[in-house]
C-alpha cells in the first residue's frame, strides 16, 4: 500500500465520519497544558486497527470533576511530546457514553507514536503508545500476540503484565506490533460477590452492578445498552488491561460473551430456553463499538457514533436454507455492526478476522431427538460418525444421507436429512472470506477465528470391557464440543479444499474460546478417512477464565469409572496429573497405563496412531497468551503459560511461568504438507505432548 495523500485520506476519513488528525512531516513541541489525571479518564486510553498511515485513538472522559465537552488529542514522535506531529479537538457526549475516538492519519509506516487526550481544564489522560503497520513491501518479520477469554470476575490479568514486561525488554525488532483479541473481552454474565464469594478455588471479584439486569441462577446479565456499558466500564477499570491497551494497538473480534452466553444471531440464551433478543443484540453491538477502537461499520456509517437502529424483540421462526433467521428485526440486529475485516501487515501477513456468532446456523446436534443417541456416562462425548452426518445434512455421502442415525441399538430419524450443511460464517461472510484468502499475496494468510478448529476426539471404543455398563460402539470415535469448528466438518472442509485446490501456502488459524492451548494441523478429515493437512492451527489459552481441568478437579468424583481418562490420582495425595491431555493426544490405553504406574514411556508406547495425527500439543489447563513471529520462510508460535491467575501477582513481571513452548513451521511449497516442530523452552508441559 502506498502512502495516501492528505486529500485522499480526508476523503477516506469522510466515509467513516471520523474526527481526523492529520500528521505532518514536521514536528514541534506541545503547547497544551496537560496535567495527568487518570481518575478523570477512568477507562484509560487505547488504539486499534492500525494500517501503514493511520490508527484509531480512543479514551473516555465521563462527567465528574468539572465536566468537559471537548478534548484536545495530540499524537507525537516521543513520549515527552516535544515532537508533536498532529493535534485536533474532539467532542465527548452522552450519546457515546462519553467515549471519544479519533482517526490519526498522515502517519509514517511501522513507526511508534505516543498520544494523549486533554480536556479544556487541563486534565490529561495517561500517555498511550501505538504503532502503525508496515507497508506491503516491508519484508521485515512481523510480531503479534493473540489472546482471549478474560473473566475479571474470577481472576487477574497477570498474562498482560508478563507480556508488557517481556516486550519492554525485547529488541525493537522483536517487539510486538499489535495484540489480536479473539473474543470474550468481557463476560456479560456477572456474579455478585455477596451471592457467592468463591467459584472453585477462585475469589469472585466485584466488576459492576448491572442496571435492569436479567438473572439466571447467580448470574446477572444486561438487557440494555446501559447494562452493557456498565460491564465494559467495570472490565476496563482493570489496571493491567489498561496498561496493555495503552502500550499496543488492539485488533478485536467478539465471541459469545460480548452478547449472550449461549446465543447466536440475535437469539438471547442465558442458561435457559432461547428468547428473541434483537434489542439486546443491538445494545451489545453499540457498547462494543463505543469501547473498542476498530474499523467497523455501524448503522451511522461513522466512526464517531453508533447511530439508531429500530428493532423489536420478535420470535424468529422462519429460516433460510442456510439457517439464517429471516425475521426482519433479526437481520437488522445482526447487521447493525459488521465487524469482520482484514488487514495487510507488511509483506508477510494478511490477517483475516471473522465473526463466528452473528450469522451462525444452529448446532446440528442441538435438536431434542438427538439427545436419545447421547450417553452422558462418557463425559459429554458424542458419536463422531453421527455428528459428521448431522453437520453435512443432505450433502452427506455424496447426497445420500441416511434416513436414520444410530448409536448402539438406539435409532432416531435423521433431523438433517433435508438440510444444507451447517454454516458458522454465513453465506455472505464466507464468500468474502474465501475471496480474500484466494487473492492474498502475503507470505502468511492467518485466519483470526474465535472458535477452535482442531478436532476434539477420543477413542472410547478402546475402553476395556467392564469399565462402563454400556461400552462405546466399536466402529466410531467420540467427539467433544459440537458447537465450534472442530465439528463443523463441512464448512471447515470447504475452506480447506479451497486452500488445497488453489495451492495456497502459509495458511494458519489462530483462535480462542476453548480456554486451553492447542497446536496442530488444519485437516478436513482424520483416519480412517484421508488425513490431508493443508495448514497450521492454534488455540490460545484463556487469559483468566477457568478451563476444563479446573472444572474436573472440582467436579469429577473420585469413584467415577472413567476418572483415569481425565485425572490420574497420585498415591502420595498430591495434585493429580492431567491425563485429559493424554486422552486426546494418545488415547484411552495410554491414559489407563499412565494412571497405573505414572510411567510416561510405557504410556506413550500404547499411543493410538490413528487418533490424533492432527495434534502436536494440548493443554486443557493453560492460561496466558500466544506470541507469533512471521518471516519470509517461517512461522513461530510461542505459548507463554502462566499459573492460574486467581490473584494479582505482586511481581512486575506478572509472576512465574508454568512453561514456554514454541511451535515452528517452515513455509511449505504447494502440494507439500506443513511440518510443525515443538520445543520446550522453559518449565514443564506435563502430559501436553
Amino acid at each position: 500500500m502506498g502512502r495516501l495523500t492528505r486529500r485522499e485520506f480526508v476523503q477516506q476519513a469522510a466515509t467513516f465520519g471520523a474526527v481526523l488528525i492529520w500528521g505532518t512531516r514536521s514536528s514541534s513541541a506541545s503547547t497544551v497544558t496537560w496535567n495527568e489525571r487518570r481518575d478523570v479518564f477512568p477507562q484509560g486510553v487505547a488504539s486499534g486497527d492500525p494500517d501503514p498511515n493511520s490508527v484509531i485513538l480512543w479514551t473516555r472522559r465521563p462527567p465528574g470533576e468539572r465536566q468537559a465537552a471537548r478534548l484536545t488529542v495530540e499524537i507525537a514522535e516521543d513520549a515527552a511530546f516535544r515532537r508533536v506531529v498532529g493535534k485536533k479537538e474532539a467532542a465527548v457526549t452522552a450519546d457515546t457514553d462519553w467515549t471519544c475516538r479519533v482517526l490519526a492519519a498522515g502517519l509514517q509506516p511501522r513507526t511508534v507514536y505516543w498520544y494523549r487526550f486533554t480536556d479544556e481544564h487541563g486534565f490529561g489522560s495517561r500517555v498511550g503508545r501505538t504503532i502503525t503497520a508496515p507497508t506491503e513491501s516491508d519484508a521485515r518479520p512481523v510480531n503479534f500476540t493473540f489472546v482471549s477469554c478474560q473473566s475479571v470476575n474470577e481472576g487477574k490479568l497477570n498474562g498482560y503484565r508478563r507480556m508488557i514486561f517481556e516486550d519492554e525488554r525485547a529488541r525493537p525488532a522483536d517487539q510486538l506490533g499489535f495484540v489480536l483479541h479473539l473474543g470474550d473481552f468481557i463476560y456479560e454474565v456477572v456474579q455478585y460477590p455477596e451471592e457467592g464469594a468463591t467459584r472453585y478455588d477462585r475469589t469472585i471479584y466485584e466488576v459492576c452492578r448491572i442496571p435492569d439486569a436479567g438473572k439466571t441462577g447467580n448470574l446477572y446479565w444486561p438487557k440494555t445498552v446501559d447494562g452493557y456499558r456498565a460491564v465494559w466500564k467495570g472490565y476496563l477499570a482493570d489496571p493491567d488491561l489498561q496498561d496493555a491497551r495503552a502500550r499496543w494497538p488492539f485488533v478485536c473480534m467478539w465471541d459469545n460473551h460480548e452478547f449472550s452466553w449461549q446465543g447466536r444471531q440475535s437469539i438471547l440464551q442465558q442458561g435457559g430456553p432461547p428468547q428473541p433478543g434483537q434489542t439486546v443484540k443491538v445494545a451489545a453491538n453499540q457498547a462494543w463499538f463505543e469501547y473498542i477502537p476498530a474499523r467497523v461499520t455501524p448503522p451511522s456509517g461513522s466512526l464517531a457514533e453508533f447511530g439508531k437502529v429500530a428493532v423489536e424483540n420478535v420470535k424468529i421462526d422462519k429460516w433460510d436454507e442456510n439457517g439464517l433467521g429471516t425475521e426482519p428485526n433479526n437481520l437488522a440486529a445482526i447487521r447493525s455492526l459488521i465487524a469482520y475485516r482484514a488487514f495487510r501487515y507488511g509483506k508477510h501477513l494478511d490477517l483475516i478476522v471473522t465473526d463466528q456468532r452473528s450469522f451462525a446456523g444452529e448446532d446440528a446436534s442441538n435438536v431434542d431427538d438427538v439427545g436419545k443417541i447421547y450417553d452422558p456416562a462418557f463425559r459429554g462425548y458424542f458419536s463422531e460418525e453421527a455428528m459428521i452426518a448431522l453437520d453435512a445434512g443432505k450433502a452427506y455421502n455424496d447426497g445420500k444421507p441416511p434416513a436414520e442415525l444410530q448409536f448402539r441399538d438406539v435409532k432416531i430419524p435423521n433431523p438433517s436429512k433435508n438440510k444444507n450443511p451447517r454454516t458458522i460464517l454465513g453465506v455472505e461472510q464466507k464468500r468474502w472470506f474465501k475471496d480474500r484468502l484466494r487473492n492474498s499475496k502475503a507470505t502468511w494468510k492467518i485466519w483470526g477465528n474465535s472458535l477452535g478448529a482442531l478436532d476434539n476426539r477420543v477413542d472410547m471404543q478402546n475402553l476395556p470391557a467392564g469399565m462402563v455398563k454400556n461400552p462405546w460402539p466399536a466402529d466410531t470415535y467420540g467427539i467433544g464440543r459440537t458447537d465450534d469448528f472442530g465439528a463443523a466438518y463441512s464448512e471447515r472442509g470447504e475452506i480447506y479444499d479451497l486452500v488445497r485446490d488453489a495451492k495456497i501456502t502459509g495458511f494458519a488459524i489462530v483462535s480462542g474460546d476453548r480456554h486451553s492451548f492447542w497446536a496442530g494441523y488444519a485437516a478436513a478429515e482424520l483416519p480412517p478417512r484421508k488425513f490431508e493437512p493443508v495448514g497450521l492451527s492454534f488455540v490460545g489459552g484463556s487469559m483468566i477464565s477457568p478451563g476444563a481441568m479446573e472444572a474436573l478437579e472440582h467436579g469429577l468424583r473420585k469413584e467415577h469409572p472413567l476418572r483415569a481418562l481425565f485425572l490420574a490420582d497420585r498415591p502420595d495425595g498430591g495434585k493429580p496429573d492431567w491425563t485429559y491431555n493424554m486422552l486426546l493426544l494418545h488415547g484411552v490405553r495410554s491414559c489407563l497405563e499412565y494412571a497405573k504406574n505414572f510411567d510416561l514411556k510405557r504410556a506413550h508406547a500404547l499411543s493410538n496412531p490413528q487418533l490424533a495425527p492432527h495434534l502436536k500439543f494440548l493443554d486443557w489447563g493453560g492460561h496466558g497468551y500466544a506470541k507469533v513471529r512471521l518471516s519470509a520462510n517461517e512461522m513461530r508460535t510461542e505459548f507463554v503459560c502462566i499459573p492460574r491467575p486467581i490473584t494479582r501477582s505482586e511481581s512486575p513481571d506478572g509472576g512465574p511461568l508454568r512453561y514456554r513452548v514454541v511451535h515452528t513451521a517452515k513455509l511449505w511449497k504447494p502440494g507439500e504438507r506443513p511440518l510443525l516442530e515443538v520445543k520446550i523452552l522453559e518449565g514443564s508441559v506435563g502430559l501436553s505432548i
